[in-house]
């Protein structure tokens, strides 16, 4: 299957991007390395472009009973402007997706899905559109520009008159920004490090781009590839779909109960409310090194008898921490903080402990 490419692919490719293949698209794994790009996020400001990214618009007078049928979390309390984390339960026990939902206004939300499930997602939620929601995929159509760090507010204010101070973390405006009507300035990121996700059309995407980057000259900002966006989530102990949730992990397992409200009904939620009521036998865990080693996905877990009590999710030498972070499924009386366990890194077994994210703290 060819690969799709985001609008600014050719751009990405000029400034010679290493470019892989990730979710059925062409992407910028990374310009310079992974090092450097994680480390000017962390200390500066860097801008991912995340086009490849889904977004669907719902609207209707019954967007947001569908919306609370397919997601776990409480879409109701949302007001114009403000943004959600979310996941979108299957009748299964695990999770379709991890998502954000936007209230755009009364009766018009977006939903932003990760790029590997945007045909999955569309069609799971439109097999719960009984009520004629008008679902609209906008996917193509749009581009994400990440632009993320502590310098980021410094780097954009001049490209809009909206006061990017005064957006509040998980809220957004549609406004201006440079010299482009409507786009969607979001103060949400997958780093940890603050900033903001841009929403704009593809057709002002270049312009977009390259004005982020003049504005931003003198604060050194960079494009930063996907490499270091793993670095960084993993530093925070975000979860990546397909890697520590997927569709085999209830939501209650994966440490989303706080997303999980059973104060209404949605998908499968009878019976994730019966094992909240009787307790998970497994959890996900995060997890720093005690000693030497880098953990990577697919590693045992073992307890300190060498038993094997789970498996590594997700893993990497953290780069701003200096030591291997991780994070994984384990039996649960093995998730407590603190607890020693055993990383299986090939033949040798190196000791680690339970430790609650973030690992990176500002």
């Amino acid at each position: 299957m060819e690969l799709k490419k985001v609008a600014l692919n050719d751009i990405h490719e000029g400034l010679g991007a290493k470019m892989v293949p990730f979710a059925g698209y062409n992407m910028p794994v990374r310009y310079s390395s992974d090092l450097e790009e994680h480390n000017t996020v962390r200390n500066g400001v860097g801008v991912f472009d995340v086009s490849h990214m889904g977004e669907f618009v719902l609207e209707g007078p019954d967007a947001l009973d569908l919306i609370q049928r397919v997601t776990s979390n409480d879409a109701s309390k949302l007001v114009d402007g403000q943004a959600q984390y979310s996941c979108l339960p299957n009748e299964d026990g695990g999770i379709v997706d991890d998502l954000l939902v936007y209230r755009l206004k009364e009766e018009q939300y977006m939903l932003v899905v990760n790029a590997s499930n945007i045909e999955k997602d569309w069609n799971w939620i439109s097999k719960y559109n009984t009520k004629g929601v008008k679902m609209m995929d906008v996917s193509d159509n749009h581009s994400l520009f990440a632009v993320q760090g502590p310098k980021a507010t410094e780097a954009l204010q001049s490209l809009t008159s909206v006061n990017l101070s005064d957006i509040k973390f998980y809220t957004f405006v549609v406004g201006p920004f440079a010299g482009v009507d409507h786009v969607i300035i979001s103060a949400t990121g997958y780093t940890g490090s603050g900033g903001f996700e841009l929403y704009v059309n593809n057709q002002y995407a270049e312009q977009v781009w390259n004005a982020i980057f003049e504005a931003g000259k003198d604060l050194d900002i960079k494009p930063i590839g996907l490499g270091a966006r793993d670095t960084l989530r993993l530093e925070m102990g975000y979860c990546l779909y397909g890697n520590d949730i997927t569709d085999e992990t209830s939501p209650l397992e994966a440490g989303l109960g706080w997303v999980t409200k059973f104060t209404k009904e949605f998908t499968n939620s009878e019976n994730l409310k019966k094992q909240k009521e009787e307790g998970v036998t497994r959890r996900l865990i995060g997890f720093k090194m005690i000693e030497k080693g880098i953990p990577r996905g697919h590693y045992e877990i073992m307890d300190l008898d060498e038993n094997v009590i789970g498996e590594v999710t997700s893993g990497t030498m953290g780069p701003s921490l200096g030591y291997g972070v991780g994070m994984g499924y384990v039996k649960k009386e093995f998730s407590k903080a603190s607890t020693e366990i055993l990383i299986a890194v090939r033949k040798r077994r190196i000791k680690a402990e339970v430790a609650r994210p973030p690992f990176y703290k500002v």
